[in-house]
């Protein structure tokens, strides 16, 4: 399973739960997937992505909220994962599109291959971190995720996306912002 893969599984289990995708090819191929208010697609600011769900989820208690990142932006972040673990940030879904590489960029080889990001998940404080490789896994952990109390990690391995590369994001970051900003109200 490639990235878009995992998303056209992982997307239409999102109702209103707010979604932030990390920058690059992860938010253009969730955009092209699927594209609701609820969805704040990062333009920039790689490593990001799960600091900026966890700020949301900690101002939104009782309201899931979903960080996909990918292995490359969690590794140049990894002071976020022990942050979300030791806040116990309870409806945190940190979701990491694992490929092995900074695809956006050339496919330049990350380390994910040496180490286990669920793991140092796990090490930080995350109170459920697991691997995956399928799509039907993908749900049915996921699916755990959104009724379990988090901090949650969900590791997916992935394959280089082979595809064309999706439309870059159509909206201006402050109609992403103004939208995404009207969608936790």
């Amino acid at each position: 399973m490639n990235a878009r893969q995992a998303l056209e599984a992982l997307l239409p289990l999102l109702d209103d739960e707010p979604a932030v995708f990390a920058t690059g090819y992860i938010a253009r191929t969730a955009q092209a997937v699927r594209r609701r208010p609820q969805d704040f697609h990062m333009i920039g600011s790689m490593g990001m992505v799960s600091s900026l769900a966890t700020g949301v989820a900690l101002g939104r208690p009782g309201r899931k909220v979903i960080a996909v990142d990918g292995d490359g932006a969690v590794l140049m972040n990894l002071g976020a994962l022990p942050t979300a673990g030791a806040l116990r940030v309870s409806d945190l879904v940190h979701v990491c599109l694992d490929n092995e590489s900074y695809e956006s960029t050339g496919a330049q080889a990350s380390y994910s291959a040496a180490v286990a990001l669920e793991s140092v998940a796990a090490a930080s404080g995350y109170r459920s971190a697991v691997r995956v490789t399928d799509a039907d896994s993908l749900r049915r952990e996921f699916g755990r995720a959104l009724t379990s109390e988090g901090p949650s990690f969900l590791l997916v391995k992935v394959s280089l996306d082979d595809g064309p590369a999706a439309p870059r994001i159509e909206a201006a970051p402050e109609r992403i912002t103004a939208d995404f900003k009207a969608a936790l109200r």
